[in-house]
C-alpha cells in the first residue's frame, strides 16, 4: 500500500470523512462546481439534507457508461450524501459551471459492475476505498456490486 493510498483511507476512516476531507471536500465542491477549474467528469451534486433541510454539497466524479451519466458512492452505501438523495427520492442538483436539476435514480445491482470499473478508471482517488483493482474482472466487480451504490443521472421532471 503507498504512502498516498494509506493517508486517504485514513481520512474516511470508518467510511466517514474525518476533520480534514470535510474540509478539502468543500474546496473540492468549490472547484468542481466551477467548471473551468477541474477536470472533465468533476461535479458537484447539491441535496437536501435529510435531518437539516439545508442543501449539502458534495464533490463527486461523473462517470459516462455506454452514453449515459452516473454518479458512483466511494464510500459505499454508507455515505451520507447516498442516503439524502434517497430520502429526497433521487431530487438533486448537479453544478459544474452552470446549475441541472436532476434525478438520481438508483441502478440495479446487477447492473453496476461495469459501471464502477469504468469509475475506478476515471477516479483515482477513489481507488483506496475499493478492494478490487481498477482493471479486476467484471465477476470481482459484481461481488463487490452490493456495496457501492450507483445512480444514474436524469433530467429532473417537472
Amino acid at each position: 500500500m503507498t504512502i498516498r493510498r494509506s493517508w486517504r483511507a485514513r481520512m474516511y476512516r470508518g467510511g466517514r470523512p474525518g476533520r480534514l476531507a470535510r474540509v478539502l471536500n468543500r474546496i473540492a465542491a468549490a472547484q468542481h462546481s466551477s467548471g473551468f477549474l477541474a477536470p472533465s467528469g468533476w461535479v458537484t451534486v447539491e441535496v437536501v439534507g435529510r435531518r437539516s433541510g439545508r442543501t449539502v454539497a458534495v464533490p463527486l466524479v461523473m462517470t459516462i457508461h455506454g452514453g449515459e451519466r452516473y454518479l458512483v458512492s466511494m464510500l459505499g452505501r454508507r455515505a451520507n450524501w447516498v442516503a439524502n438523495v434517497r430520502a429526497a427520492d433521487g431530487a438533486a442538483t448537479l453544478r459544474r459551471g452552470r446549475r441541472e436539476s436532476v434525478r438520481l435514480v438508483e441502478v440495479d445491482v446487477a447492473e453496476r459492475a461495469p459501471i464502477l470499473r469504468e469509475y475506478l478508471a476515471k477516479a483515482p482517488g477513489a481507488r483506496p476505498h475499493f478492494p478490487v483493482d481498477r482493471h479486476s474482472s467484471l465477476p470481482e466487480f459484481m461481488t463487490i456490486a452490493p456495496d457501492y451504490p450507483v445512480f444514474l443521472i436524469r433530467p429532473a421532471v417537472p
